[in-house]
């Protein structure tokens, strides 16, 4: 008999079960830490680890931790829910499938430059402003994308998830990974721009190619042909531009405004509103296409809860600063390459267990820049070995929310993007670790 592989909420489940075992198994520990005025954040003191008396979670505070991690997340669930529902009002009007046919018939016999300019797109706006959760309610149309041009649902995954977290994970100006890391680890913030866009270069144009020549489907190449479509309207070609407009007003909002997961719930529930009625939708028609759109996100929203469950259960048994400890203190007495490779691999795991990029900064960034000085390393190598080691880690880990859930709205399952996706993740990470080694070098 042939056994199914898991439904995506059975691995997160299973997840938080054994988060909740390594409590017993793992010796409780703790880091003092202060706070650092100038990010008004708490960091770690080097030095300061000790092993406290275990905390281990109970069944009944495992059970617990599932709704608390939904109301933890609360911010990025709404964001899930409103952004979902916006976008399902505007591909009620019709505006995503004309303007998304007009663009497949002019790039017709270039369907593979089509999707180098949507892999470049999300590469920029993943370097830009850490894009990954906001892609889960674009699925619909990556899904009507991948059905158009006649390549995999991986495929199209890749080229918009994959390609984001790239661009966020090697380019030079992710607020939520590089710039923390760097503000903490007291080197000038956009340092070593050209060196990392010169690695985020060979690093995407590998990974665009890969998806090109291996992302047909073979099965659905029938669909590829279209007719010509007829002329954008003009409520289309106006619902397409605040499209746009309100991603360009929320990039702006969040690198020099300060916005937060609630900002852009409020600009895109106004979004949504605005297309609706320019849409011809009708206030209940836009109201009734809303709740529609909610309903398709919700499983979306419980798999990012349920991965910030993970993350509750190791803090509430204090097991994630011994974890951190066992990981890079032995790092100390090896070779520089080495140990920049080790500390890459070891943020890697790392991410595991701390599914947060700014979160991990905080927790590493403090004892990793000691341990730089006082072997001789660049603070710019532990940077790019945290940014390239948590970032690319993304495309892997099941305790990445944003992940499952574009996975889940895109109905893959897990088995299946792994099967697809692991041969270029590896090479990735091999140019992230020929980077850092250059970096000790070069920076």
């Amino acid at each position: 008999m042939k056994i199914a592989f898991p439904h995506p909420m059975i691995i997160m489940l299973a997840f938080v079960g054994l988060a909740t075992i390594l409590t017993y198994l793992i010796p409780a520990g703790l880091f003092d830490r202060k706070l650092d005025e100038s990010t008004g954040r708490e960091v770690v003191i080097q030095g300061s680890y000790k092993t406290i008396e275990n905390r281990p979670v109970s069944i009944g505070n495992m059970f617990l931790s599932v709704p608390q991690g939904i109301v933890e997340g609360a911010e990025v669930v709404v964001l899930i829910l409103i952004i979902g529902g916006a976008f399902y009002v505007v591909d009620k009007t019709g505006a995503f499938q004309s303007g998304l046919e007009s663009l497949i018939h002019k790039f017709k016999n270039a369907k593979a430059f089509l999707l180098v300019i949507v892999g470049l797109l999300f590469a920029t706006a993943g370097a830009l402003n850490g894009l990954q959760e906001e892609i889960i309610a674009m699925v619909p149309l990556l899904m009507l994308l991948s059905n158009k041009i006649g390549y995999k649902k991986t495929a199209v995954v890749a080229i918009s998830l994959g390609s984001a977290l790239i661009g966020g994970s090697f380019g030079p100006t992710n607020p939520f990974s590089v710039i923390i890391a760097q503000n903490i680890a007291e080197v000038p913030i956009f340092s070593g721009g050209v060196f990392r866009m010169a690695f985020l270069g060979i690093a995407l144009i590998f990974w665009i190619v890969y998806v090109i020549r291996t992302g047909k489907d073979q099965e659905n190449q029938e669909e590829i042909h279209l007719e010509i479509p007829s002329k954008i309207s003009v409520s289309h070609t106006f619902i397409l531009l605040l499209v746009a407009l309100t991603f360009v007003i929320m990039i702006y909002g969040l690198t020099n405004w300060s916005w937060d997961y609630n900002e852009m719930s409020a600009i895109f529930f106004a979004m949504g509103l605005l297309a609706g009625i320019i849409g011809k939708l009708g206030i209940n028609g836009t109201a009734k296409a809303y709740s529609e759109g909610f309903s398709e996100m919700v499983f979306a929203g419980i798999i990012v809860g349920l991965a910030r469950s993970i993350y509750l259960i190791l803090q509430e048994g204090l097991v994630i600063d011994t974890i951190i400890y066992a990981l890079f203190n032995p790092l100390e007495n090896l070779p520089l390459g080495l140990s920049a490779v080790g500390m890459m691999l070891s943020q890697a795991i790392l991410h595991i267990p701390v599914p947060s990029t700014s979160g991990q900064a905080v927790l590493t960034m403090p004892l990793l820049t000691p341990i730089a000085d006082l072997i001789g390393m660049s603070r710019q190598v532990v940077v790019l070995a945290y940014q390239y080691g948590a970032g690319i880690m993304d495309l892997v880990t099941p305790s990445n929310g944003g992940l499952m859930a574009i996975l889940a709205a895109a109905r893959i399952s897990y088995k299946e993007w792994i099967q697809y996706a692991w041969k270029p993740i590896l090479v990735v990470f091999i140019i992230a670790a020929v980077s850092v080694v250059s970096g000790i070098f070069f920076l």
